[in-house]
């Protein structure tokens, strides 16, 4: 049972941040989010590359509304990687198949970092997900149905990963430290999108798109030996710790942990503050998938980029979100700590900011026309003021019950993972003979009214725990 406290009265004297081990995982964390979201995303940008163009041709998916305007360069794009004759039908499938993998893992992965710890199993989920992504070149050889069943693999592996993470951090993190440690962390996931994205763009444009998957891959199982050598599940078993910091963080948990050893099911699936974060979380990663797997086909099709520009391009948004996801953390927890903001109070702020913001300049962005400029400041915005969910109710798992939030978290992401399955799919099926502005347009509107929905949801969060 968590203490429902205003944080603002523990009187716990906080250990220093500087060099302490819970901001220690932190970073390590950081930098494996980081990796995560740069296997994850990488596909998006190489897929571009991997196409055709004569396929993209004769499917007439690139839009004639808006001209030709990528500059000129002076290195020749290099052509030695193979192409594939994959429809647009096609390419959804492929972006949509690693969700498949992706939702099975959730709920399991909440359960077992419960049981055997979050260190292990989340450093297996990086290097499984790395190993995979080796052998993309492979199975796209083999045909869609091989390279289709490797991503769903690889969401296998990263299925485990948030929640192994979440359960860690209830074990480590302090209240009133929540919202940095944990922005901190997945913070790692933005800006491995901001590099991924670009870092792909140019890979596939002077070298050819299969380097993509072998230095992503490699740069995942590197992380991996950092990770099983400096981490420990619990500050009681972390050999440089200090006894201060120790003590810090175990007696502002004491109040918060539950000693119940089987897990209560039934309380967590009757509980509407957990089916209220569900609702957040679904229509929030709806808007966050579509973008994600999609953005860099818009830049192409639509606003008409060539790769390397499309590469920089898609990852502008995401520096936003990083930077939001950050500075959002430290005002979370400031308003708590400092000026007594109730953290039912912040949650709900923070989530409304998150979501009603993105929904409103997404659809905004599918009006402006041939606007280069104006379209990408507009996807920018969008997705910047996403950051803020993430000190609203993508941790909110950890403050109604810190001892179940990895399976909190695996039943809300089991069912914020649907639109990451259906929506590139969705999207594709819309613009079956022409990527058009006209289409572009229409489609975030469904986005604007789930978010609206759910701010209700997220105003009408109950205040106690679980």
């Amino acid at each position: 049972m968590a203490s429902d406290l205003n944080p603002a009265s523990e009187d716990t004297l906080q250990a220093p941040a500087c060099c302490s081990a819970r901001y220690n995982l932190a970073i390590l964390a950081f930098f494996g989010f980081f990796v995560l979201y740069a296997l994850r995303v990488n596909l998006s940008v190489a897929l571009v590359d991997m196409v055709d163009s004569n396929t993209t041709l004769a499917d007439n998916r690139t839009s004639k509304e808006c001209a030709e305007h990528s500059a000129p360069v002076k290195v020749p794009h290099s052509q030695t990687g193979k192409k594939y004759q994959w429809d647009a039908e096609t390419q959804g499938w492929i972006l949509g198949s690693f969700f498949y993998g992706y939702i099975v893992t959730q709920i399991p992965g909440g359960y077992l970092a419960s049981r055997v710890g979050g260190k292990l199993l989340l450093g297996l989920g990086v290097l499984g997900t790395a190993v995979f992504t080796l052998f993309t070149p492979l199975a796209a050889d083999l045909g869609v149905g091989a390279l289709i069943v490797l991503r769903a693999l690889e969401g296998l592996g990263e299925g485990v990963t948030f929640p192994a993470m979440h359960a860690m951090w209830s074990s480590w993190a302090p209240p009133l430290e929540r919202s940095k440690l944990l922005s901190i962390s997945y913070a790692g996931a933005q800006l491995g999108t901001v590099i991924s994205l670009p870092l792909s763009g140019i890979i596939c444009y002077y070298m050819n798109w299969t380097y993509v998957f072998y230095f992503f891959g490699i740069v995942g199982i590197f992380w991996f030996i950092l990770w099983i050598w400096i981490v420990t599940d619990t500050p009681e078993t972390h050999k440089t710790i200090s006894n201060y910091e120790k003590e810090y963080i175990l007696s502002s948990l004491k109040n918060q942990l539950s000693s119940q050893k089987s897990v209560p099911w039934l309380p967590i699936l009757k509980s509407l503050p957990l089916w209220a974060i569900v609702v957040a979380h679904f229509s929030y990663n709806w808007t966050f998938y579509t973008l994600l797997t999609l953005l860099p086909t818009y830049m192409k099709e639509i606003l008409r980029f060539n790769v390397q520009e499309n590469g920089f391009l898609s990852a502008v948004p995401y520096f936003g979100c990083w930077l939001c996801m950050i500075l959002s953390g430290q005002a979370a927890d400031t308003l708590r700590a400092k000026w007594n903001f109730s953290t039912i109070c912040v949650r709900r702020i923070f989530s409304l900011i998150g979501m009603i913001g993105p929904a409103t300049f997404l659809v905004a962005a599918g009006f402006i026309g041939c606007d280069y400029s104006l379209a990408v400041v507009f996807l920018t915005i969008s997705t910047t003021l996403g950051g803020f969910c993430s000190s609203g109710f993508s941790i909110n798992h950890l403050d109604i019950a810190p001892s179940y939030a990895g399976i909190l978290l695996g039943i809300t992401n089991t069912f914020a993972t649907i639109p990451g399955m259906i929506g590139p799919v969705i999207a594709k099926s819309l613009t079956p003979n022409c990527l058009s502005l006209q289409r572009a347009s229409v489609q975030p509107v469904p986005v604007f009214l789930q978010s609206a929905a759910d701010a209700v949801s997220i105003l009408q969060f109950p205040s106690h725990s679980l």
